[in-house]
């Protein structure tokens, strides 16, 4: 059984030490002069104005959560349509209650995140 998996323990290995190998022949034979060009930033070109860590709005955030709260819903979706065709006749009445279900739990919390302002901008 631990034999099976020799093969990607072997792989592993291999991938560590090819990267290991890399990063230390880059780091002894790489050039080694830093100037004051050489460590400025760099931006497209464009001289940088002010400071890099500007503050932002919480906002982000919250929208970003509510994204991939409602997009993991649609990935949940897909495989439910293909079982729902296949299964619908011996019990697709509780399969399409199961998923109504599903997506009123969801319209629940996104009508608690609309109507606690989650979702205005200000």
């Amino acid at each position: 059984m631990l034999m099976d998996y020799l093969p990607i323990v072997f792989l592993g290995l291999f991938a560590v030490l090819f990267a290991g190998v890399n990063l230390g022949l880059t780091h002894l034979l790489g050039p080694k002069k830093p100037t004051k060009v050489k460590l400025s930033v760099y931006e497209s070109g464009v001289q940088p104005v002010g400071d890099a860590r500007q503050r932002f709005t919480i906002r982000f955030d919250l929208i970003a959560m509510l994204f991939i709260i409602f997009d993991i819903e649609v990935v949940f979706l897909y495989p439910w349509a293909v079982v729902f065709k296949r299964f619908s006749a011996d019990n697709g009445m509780f399969i399409l209650v199961e998923m109504l279900v599903f997506i009123g739990i969801l319209l629940l919390g996104y009508i608690y995140a609309w109507k606690k302002g989650g979702l205005t901008w200000d």
